[in-house]
């Protein structure tokens, strides 16, 4: 549908308000330059029911065309849809061109930049990885495109592997079913993490500067950009299997099951088990291929209620010790083990449980090494667990927190082990500098073998954390918001009123981290910190919530005393913050 038409239509668009009559001209502008024939044609209807003066339309119009989806330190993640402010050919081909824009200035002189290109099995993924392949060839950027789809930990470890000097990943890892993303990494002296300011702001900058003045079929694209083949697979997978402990001069086989949600994690997962002398595991057979409908989950995210009601029902049938999930893009991992008090029979623990089990393991690690801890380091995001400085502090290891997300976890100085509570683990970084659900699924596995040889179990060990650390609680309140100026108001109104006492526990004082005081950069962050617990308040980079953090601790009289003050202190803490926010 061109302008023309769309005057024409019932009402004409001289009826339209002034702001919507020049977004259907952004939007016919659009649709000129979108070389996907489902989104123009999406659009070219959406249009029509604009011109007919369908309020909904209107609406929908205005969410598309009046912003742009923000480029930043997570990069590009969205609904699949035309526009400017959705995933689409259009969007992802400026991203690219304005990346490759970015690669070339920074370069060194005389020198050619490189990027490794990923994609895994959501819609369009594969589509938008070539777009950018072509596009940064066309750019003078040494593309290399992996093999086929894979999960996301595979391009962070191919940016050093291969020496290149960025990365890009085409996922939307656990969001809903119509989501994409475009995830970037920064080789050389970044080491394969995630970009981090200045650069997303200077990429975001050439970005913008491509869409306002290249329309895209103008963007050079070339064909001449490499396919990787199967080698650096297999080095990743070497390296990961390597990262396994020895089996244990009397094994127990564990009974496990395996889902992927419908992600990319199991071929690459079932390779570095082989290799690194595990079982296979009990598969969720339902779920074990990649599929961009997600059909057997409403919300494909592990942490979520209902996404391992099929793994569950599986290790019922199986009598299994453990239920390994990776989420679609494998860079996150879930367990979960029997529990009888459970309704189903099984419990998912925490993140901040796996986190602090994997810490302990890693601690326990580098002081057993050759010359002691030396200046080793834990490190997880300061809306995890204070558990891990505990245990950093009992074997003489450095701790670091950081801000929310990899980008920030795998930075810190000396890391050996670093986590975030969202099922995020890094636990090799020599291998891969972001979060990893499938070497962490090794190093899990490893440690619930060894605890088996010895006729323990996770839970055991859970238990023995709490005797020798203190136990640690932890539950978390997600506000889901359509209108984002909700979460703005409630941190307003916590900032302007704060509280004195939060379910009747006195408040000690109150960290504003958007007045940054040094220890991390500012970040529109609450941290509320009482007698034996803390609350930490911050609106989601990636999802339209408030996120509220709980956590709790107790070191006081016998295991199952600890047990219950803190989950004593954290239903009073739940119960007196959802009064503040609702």
């Amino acid at each position: 549908m061109d302008e023309s038409s769309l005057n024409q239509s019932d009402g004409g668009s001289d009826d339209l308000p002034n702001d919507v009559e020049r977004l259907a001209e952004a939007a016919v502008a659009w649709m000129a330059q979108d070389p996907d024939a489902e989104t123009r044609a999406e659009l070219a209807s959406l249009l029509e029911s604009v011109g007919s003066s369908d309020p909904a339309a209107v609406a929908e119009l205005r969410s598309r065309f009046g912003e742009r989806l923000a480029f930043g330190t997570a990069g590009l993640r969205g609904e699949l849809a035309a526009g400017p402010n959705r995933m689409n050919r259009v969007l992802v081909g400026q991203a690219a061109a304005g990346l490759a824009a970015f690669l070339v200035e920074r370069a060194h002189p005389g020198t050619r930049p490189s990027i490794v290109i990923g994609y895994d099995g959501r819609k369009n993924s594969r589509v938008f990885a070539t777009d950018t392949a072509e596009i940064m060839a066309g750019a003078g950027v040494r593309a290399v495109l992996l093999p086929r789809l894979l999960p996301t930990p595979l391009v962070a470890f191919a940016v050093r592997d291969l020496g290149v000097s960025a990365g890009v990943m085409v996922t939307a890892s656990h969001n809903p079913p119509r989501d994409n993303g475009y995830k970037v990494y920064l080789g050389d002296a970044d080491e394969g993490s995630q970009i981090v300011p200045p650069a997303d702001a200077e990429i975001a900058a050439h970005i913008l500067r491509v869409a306002e003045t290249i329309p895209l079929p103008e963007v050079p694209r070339s064909q001449d950009y490499e396919v990787a083949d199967e080698s650096v697979v297999e080095r990743y997978v070497a390296a990961t299997a390597a990262f396994a402990a020895p089996a244990p001069a009397s094994p127990v086989d564990l009974r496990v099951v395996y889902t992927a949600l419908h992600g990319v994690g199991w071929e690459t997962l079932a390779r570095v088990l082989d290799a690194a002398g595990f079982a296979r595991p009990e598969l969720v057979s339902a779920q074990i291929d990649p599929d961009p409908g997600f059909p057997t989950v409403s919300f494909p995210n592990p942490e979520e209620p209902g996404a391992l009601d099929l793994s569950y029902a599986a290790a019922r049938r199986a009598g299994a010790d453990l239920i390994v999930a990776n989420d679609p893009d494998a860079d996150r991992l879930a367990i979960a083990i029997p529990d009888e008090r459970e309704a189903e029979g099984y419990r998912r623990l925490t993140g901040n449980e796996v986190g602090q089990l994997l810490g302990w393991q890693a601690a326990e690690a580098a002081a057993a090494r050759a010359g002691g801890a030396g200046d080793a380091t834990l490190a997880c995001s300061i809306v995890s667990s204070p558990a891990l400085g505990v245990v950093a502090e009992a074997y003489g290891l450095g701790w670091v927190e950081t801000l929310t997300g990899f980008k920030w976890v795998s930075r810190a100085p000396g890391l050996v082990f670093g986590y975030e509570e969202a099922l995020g683990y890094l636990v090799n970084p020599e291998t891969v500098r972001d979060k990893d659900g499938i070497s962490a699924a090794i190093a899990f596995l490893s440690l619930a073998r060894e605890l088996a040889a010895s006729g323990r179990t996770i839970a055991d060990r859970l238990d023995e954390f709490s005797e020798r650390f203190g136990h640690y609680g932890s539950a978390q309140i997600s506000l889901r918001v359509t209108d984002l100026t909700e979460i703005d108001r409630v941190m307003s109104r916590l900032r302007s009123s704060p509280p004195s006492e939060i379910g009747g526990i006195r408040v000690e004082r109150i960290d504003d981290l958007d007045r940054a005081d040094g220890s991390v950069p500012a970040s529109d962050v609450l941290r509320i910190v009482l007698p034996g617990a803390r609350v930490m308040v911050r609106p989601s980079g990636t999802e339209p919530k408030l996120k509220i953090y709980l956590d709790a601790w107790s070191t006081r009289g016998g295991l199952g005393e600890r047990h219950d003050a803190v989950i004593e202190v954290l239903q009073k803490l739940e119960g007196g913050m959802r009064d503040r926010i609702s």
